[in-house]
């Protein structure tokens, strides 16, 4: 995507909205990471409008939400902690974005007080422009997910929850163990081999539940369960680790 550069009163910014999705990034995560930085900069006494900016945003839904205005040294800190690809790609990106804005205002400094006042007016209407048609965009996206999410749960495989269940119980008997610490056991084999974090996955699950506008009941419902049940690879693996401790091969 194109980074869309903001002129606020001659300060050029780029949106937190933006900068997530040029890094493949949850906008939650980086909101998070930004206010990390706040901290620090504010126990070093720094100007926080010299990095970061508070603003807000109406999503799909139409509430208001939070996000943050970057300015090029904002751009610069999160660059900065990133490596690889995506870090070059988006350091590339505000570079040449910040430079075309700021080409741009020294062109026009020399227009008329009118000529300016109708530069001015234009860039208020394409800024709406740019707003209206991100705000379709994160509807269509929120439709998208809210079908998916759906979608997820609607085809919950009871019958492989049963027999998880089932042989769960079986491998507690020959193991004489409790049964919520062969569920941790069971969980952390999971990592082992499917190398993968399922805690972290959880949270993703989630945060995609809260954006797709479900209930808090059901978000705090939400288990390690879920998350395995919809990836397919991790649900076989996760059979064969249940199989093995139900029939006594793989001990704690």
């Amino acid at each position: 995507m194109s980074l869309q550069v903001i002129n606020q009163n001659g300060q050029l910014l780029i949106d937190s909205r933006d900068v997530a999705e040029m890094i493949d990034r949850p906008h939650n995560d980086l909101m998070k990471t930004i206010r990390g930085y706040i901290k620090h900069l504010t126990q070093g006494n720094f100007s926080l409008s010299d990095f970061f900016i508070e603003s807000t945003y109406k999503d799909s839904t139409s509430r208001l939400l939070p996000c943050f205005l970057l300015t090029r040294k904002g751009c610069e800190m999160v660059a900065n902690k990133m490596t690889g690809e995506k870090g070059v790609l988006f350091t590339a990106a505000y570079v040449t974005r910040f430079e075309e804005m700021e080409r741009a205002l020294t062109s026009t400094a020399g227009l008329s007080p009118e000529l300016q006042m109708f530069k001015q007016l234009f860039d208020v209407v394409a800024k709406k422009e740019l707003e209206d048609k991100r705000r379709d965009e994160e509807i269509k996206a929120l439709s998208t997910n809210v079908v998916q999410i759906k979608e997820t749960f609607l085809q919950r495989d009871d019958d492989w929850r049963d027999a998880i269940n089932r042989m769960m119980k079986r491998a507690g008997f020959i193991a004489g163990g409790n049964y919520s610490d062969l569920r941790k056991m069971s969980y952390e084999r999971l990592e082992e081999r499917a190398k993968c974090n399922i805690n972290i996955r959880l949270a993703n699950l989630k945060d995609r539940l809260e954006e797709a506008g479900a209930t808090k009941s059901k978000v705090s419902k939400t288990t390690k369960m879920d998350v395995i049940e919809s990836d397919v690879r991790l649900k076989e693996i996760y059979m064969t680790i249940v199989k093995e401790m139900s029939i006594g091969s793989m001990r704690a």
